[in-house]
């Protein structure tokens, strides 16, 4: 399995939650993981947020960021481009996606595109959702 993970699948590998051992097990069975280079800063933010609303300890809070950064130079991590910002521009205009999640949908094609081979799709959100299987990508989760 080829697997591209946005921010809000990537982070339940760190965070145990809804959803995290659906993920679990879709990185291990994959050949390939991969995310855009924006979901670095998003996982960051989300750490963050939950150290400060969530009340997640401090030594918690450093571990899940040592575990991402262990973990990043494991991914295919697609870089932002102009192309790429395009690419997302006009999807953001297709499906009605918000920016960034438009930009995952960008980078999941791209990666699709590239392997020339199916890719599945992990996001918690709906309409990004929608929009993924609509432009031929596999999703992990069809349950929504």
């Amino acid at each position: 399995m080829r697997l591209y993970l946005d921010t809000s699948a990537l982070v339940k590998l760190h965070v145990q939650e809804e959803g995290s051992s659906l993920v679990q097990g879709a990185v291990e069975r994959a050949a390939l993981v991969a995310t855009s280079a924006l979901t670095y800063v998003e996982a960051r933010a989300a750490f963050v947020r939950l150290r400060h609303e969530a009340g997640i300890s401090a030594v918690n809070y450093q571990r899940v960021v040592r575990d991402l950064d262990a973990d990043w130079s494991h991914y295919l991590v697609v870089q932002v481009t102009d192309r790429l910002i395009r690419q997302g521009a006009r999807l953001s205009e297709a499906h009605r996606l918000r920016a960034y999640d438009a930009i995952h949908l960008a980078s999941a094609v791209a990666v699709k595109e590239r392997m020339a081979e199916p890719v599945t799709f992990g996001c918690w959100d709906r309409g990004l959702q929608r929009a993924a299987k609509g432009e031929g990508l596999e999703l992990l989760r069809d349950r929504r």
